[in-house]
């Protein structure tokens, strides 16, 4: 588990708090408005990212912690080919694909890390 004493003190989940407000404020847009399933797809996949960080921490096993950070990197990677398609449909202007994809990357980049640091085998 590493050395922490709560999931709070992870940065990845961190990173990803602040990342889910900024996809719940940019799916409030009036071109997303319009597609509701898409919102309610992006933002839960959004929110699986921080959730499984959390859920795997509280298993209180290496074993089971690593798995839901595999879990939290996909889904990472769900909203980063969303954000494609955001970027694709006009949702979201250039300049807020870029940002939102630098910082879901930046998420699985941490991710990856912290997969490693628990698991070297990996």
């Amino acid at each position: 588990m590493g050395k922490f004493n709560s999931f709070e003190e992870i940065n990845s989940w961190q990173k990803a708090r602040i990342f889910n407000k900024r996809i719940y404020q940019i799916t409030e847009n009036l071109n997303f408005k319009k597609d509701n399933y898409f919102v309610r797809q992006i933002r839960r996949a959004s929110i699986s990212i921080s959730s499984n960080i959390a859920e795997g921490f509280e298993r209180n096993t290496d074993k089971e912690f690593i798995y839901f950070l595999y879990v939290s990197k996909a889904s990472a990677g769900e909203v980063r080919s969303q954000l494609y398609l955001a970027f694709d449909l006009e949702y979201i202007t250039k300049q807020e694909f870029e940002e939102l994809l630098e910082s879901v990357s930046e998420i699985s980049r941490l991710l990856s890390g912290f997969i490693k640091y628990l698991n070297p085998k990996s």
